[in-house]
């Protein structure tokens, strides 16, 4: 080989990597109130875990192709479907829907019913892992009153320290940005009304570089 071929090729640029394509996802915040301070249920992901280790998160997980045409005892709300619709079709926002019921049920104990009644389910976020991380989620946050569970609390032993965190309570705690920032949407979601929230058009989503965007 030529000397000049050789330097360029000693001296060329390593190829960048590909990016990974985001999972779709969704994860389940279950909601109540002790006194006026809200209380979400969150749990410990162990250090083996490849995917945040470590963290204070919700239940949740990657959406299954089962979930897709998973039954249900009833469906999305129209409104929680429509804000999900603007980027999923309807199959995929069954199954994100299923998927949050199937992960609570999985990590958790507690359960939306067998099949599930998906009714309850408010739409709050969507977060997407930034291109360069090697595993990537395309997030959908949901909101359910504990109110609508049933069963004991235990789960897989997939999250350590399973319980009801006080906003205040995890606010102050090491969390993950994603994590800390959907708990400051649930804030502001808090303030509104019932019929305010039924109005908004409109879902925020995070993604690292540009921060929260409407969608």
């Amino acid at each position: 080989m030529p000397e000049d071929h050789a330097t360029l090729i000693d001296q060329s640029e390593p190829p960048r990597p590909r990016a990974v394509r985001a999972r779709h996802a969704a994860s389940l915040l279950v909601l109540r109130f002790k006194g006026a301070e809200s209380e979400m249920l969150m749990g410990m992901r162990g250090a083996k875990h490849r995917f945040m280790p470590n963290r204070l998160v919700f239940p949740g997980g990657a959406v299954d192709r089962a979930d897709l045409t998973a039954p249900c005892a009833s469906g999305l709300s129209p409104h929680t479907e429509r804000l999900l619709r603007k980027n999923a079709n309807a199959h995929l926002a069954h199954g994100i829907g299923a998927a949050a019921a199937r992960e609570l049920l999985e990590e958790t104990g507690l359960s939306l019913g067998s099949p599930a009644h998906l009714e309850g389910l408010e739409f709050l976020a969507r977060a997407v892992t930034p291109p360069t991380n090697p595993i990537r989620f395309n997030a959908r946050f949901l909101v359910v009153s504990a109110d609508r569970v049933s069963g004991t609390l235990g789960g897989d032993g997939e999250l350590d320290n399973l319980r009801f965190y006080g906003m205040q309570e995890a606010m102050a705690l090491d969390l993950a940005i994603p994590t800390r920032r959907v708990l400051e949407r649930l804030r502001t979601w808090l303030t509104l009304s019932e019929e305010e929230r039924l109005a908004q058009t409109h879902t925020a989503v995070l993604k690292r570089d540009r921060g929260w965007v409407m969608e």
